[in-house]
């Protein structure tokens, strides 16, 4: 299954962010801390060439601490990229940004030059009220539906950087039905890209395999159910979610569930780790490769007949 959501101002903001790069002296990309590999954006590196870049996870408070650890780690590996684990309210932390700034390019920050940086993230991943922590007034419009950026703008901090802000940008194609999944689940993907239950059963499904006690705490439960659809069939009596008949109502507990886990109501979580990308990844190309193959054979086949 394929996902695809890209309005047309992403898709203009990606040939904005092309033009303007040669400019650039360090790019700032946002992550949530809850998948900071689903959150990236996969052209980022063929983009940024070899600018610095500092990977900001956002919404840390959200997110289970040890798996920030082990995706900091991992991030750092990759040459030029530092990382920051953050709530972008915490104006005593934004400042650090600032820093790393300034210590990325030290040659500018020296001279008394302005630091031009690109400042870049998905729909709903706090960039706006980052902004706006950085520049300690409101610039950025916020909002907790996805896409509220619509345009390119560029911002002096008055400090020496000034910040080129992007619109929140998803890639055409999400190819890994997993990161469309965990990117609604978090609520990055509009509601109408995906159905409730759909999204909550894959939620529904990693917490039991992943923070089991954490749907017993919320939910009080002894004992937890085995499937996805016997956990919201649970959660549904336990919040009294009926329909006539005596029936659950799914798509009102889907929408309690996800409702829970973006505010924080079930805990610190984080829906993916390292390991479990690299592992994705590299089914994915396995079925990349067997694509190619099916389409290089219907090719020949296509010349054969003619």
């Amino acid at each position: 299954m394929k996902i695809q959501w890209f309005p047309g101002h992403m898709h203009k903001a990606g040939k904005e962010i092309k033009e303007v790069l040669p400019d650039i002296d360090l790019l700032i990309e946002i992550l949530d801390a809850r998948l900071p590999f689903s959150s990236a954006n996969p052209m980022l590196s063929e983009l940024r060439g070899d600018k610095p870049c500092i990977k900001i996870l956002n919404k840390a408070d959200l997110a289970d601490p040890v798996r920030t650890q082990q995706w900091q780690k991992f991030l750092e590996q990759e040459e030029g990229v530092k990382t920051l684990a953050l709530t972008a309210v915490q104006t005593d932390k934004v400042d650090t940004v600032i820093e790393l700034c300034r210590k990325l390019i030290p040659h500018k920050a020296t001279d008394s030059k302005v630091i031009h940086v690109l400042i870049m993230g998905i729909p709903n991943v706090g960039k706006s009220t980052l902004i706006n922590a950085l520049a300690g007034r409101t610039i950025a419009k916020t909002g907790n539906e996805p896409a509220v950026t619509k345009r390119q703008q560029r911002i002096d901090l008055r400090n020496g950087i000034i910040l080129c802000d992007t619109p929140g940008m998803l890639w055409p194609n999400l190819e890994n039905h997993n990161t469309g999944y965990r990117l609604a689940t978090t609520g990055a993907i509009k509601d109408t890209a995906l159905k409730h239950d759909d999204v909550a059963s894959f939620a529904g499904e990693f917490f039991l395999q992943h923070y089991p006690e954490a749907l017993k705490q919320r939910y009080q439960l002894a004992t937890l159910p085995e499937t996805d659809y016997e956990l919201l069939q649970v959660i549904g009596k336990k919040r009294g979610c009926l329909r006539s008949g005596g029936h659950i109502d799914i798509d009102k507990v889907a929408k309690i569930l996800l409702a829970e886990i973006r505010d924080g109501t079930l805990g610190r979580i984080t829906l993916e780790t390292p390991e479990m990308m690299q592992k994705e990844l590299a089914e994915l190309t396995i079925i990349r490769e067997k694509t190619a193959t099916k389409k290089a054979k219907r090719k020949q086949n296509w010349k054969g007949a003619r």
